[in-house]
């Protein structure tokens, strides 16, 4: 069975248009989670300094334009829920990623396929 070249076309330039969004989408997703991830090392990093003070310390956390003295346990555990919220993004980032590259993979075979079956038809 043979495609008319029309149609072919069309066909290759849905296919390109789909392996396009998808790395567009890569760069962004690898961008969103190296951002996340740096936020993870800052969260670690200020955890393990509170966890370092003497206890009794106080400790006063900025809001706007005043600071507002927080318990040194609310604060690590503040800390620790929002490194397990952005570890959890960082995983559902990675599980998109790779539907992502699968998809731009597979975009770019049927292409291929398409050139290849498309000479011969």
């Amino acid at each position: 069975m043979s495609i008319s070249n029309e149609a072919l076309q069309k066909l290759v330039q849905e296919i390109e248009t789909q392996a396009i969004q998808s790395q567009q989408q890569i760069s962004l997703v690898r961008s969103q989670m190296a951002s996340k991830q740096r936020e993870i090392r800052i969260l670690e990093l200020t955890s393990k300094e509170v966890g370092d003070l003497p206890s009794g310390t106080n400790i006063y956390e900025g809001v706007g334009k005043m600071f507002v003295f927080s318990p040194t346990s609310e604060v690590d555990k503040r800390l620790k829920t929002e490194t397990s919220d952005l570890k959890s993004d960082v995983e559902n980032l990675g599980k998109k990623l790779q539907y992502l590259e699968t998809t731009h993979k597979n975009s770019r075979e049927h292409i291929d396929q398409i050139f290849n079956s498309g000479g011969r038809a």
